[in-house]
């Protein structure tokens, strides 16, 4: 009357199934993770070799000129249309020197 059916599965086909989860790590690794690893690694060499006379803009959108550099408390004096303000050397996001630079001619 009652019929029981047993399915077995390949040992093949339990990695097959698992192969679209994999590719799907994969490209989360390759297309997000990694470059934001990059990103930051250029930031932290960037924040690190921070001199007077370069101008930057800070996180919050603030575009001004570094005049002075503490190392003891990793903070920099940024001289702005307003005035002079007092920032977190990590709050500095990129510089504009270079963007500001004539460009050279090959």
């Amino acid at each position: 009357m009652f019929q029981v059916i047993f399915l077995q599965a390949d040992a093949a086909g339990g990695l097959m199934s698992m192969l679209p989860f994999l590719a799907m790590i994969l490209v989360l690794y390759f297309f997000m993770i990694r470059p934001q690893m990059n990103r930051q690694k250029k930031e932290k060499t960037f924040q690190a070799e921070i001199g007077k006379g370069k101008m930057v803009v800070t996180s919050s959108g603030i575009h001004g000129k570094i005049v002075d550099v503490n190392a003891t408390d990793n903070t920099v004096i940024i001289e702005t249309g307003a005035g002079k303000i007092k920032f977190e050397r990590s709050s500095i996001s990129m510089e504009l020197s270079k963007k500001y630079l004539p460009k050279e001619k090959k």
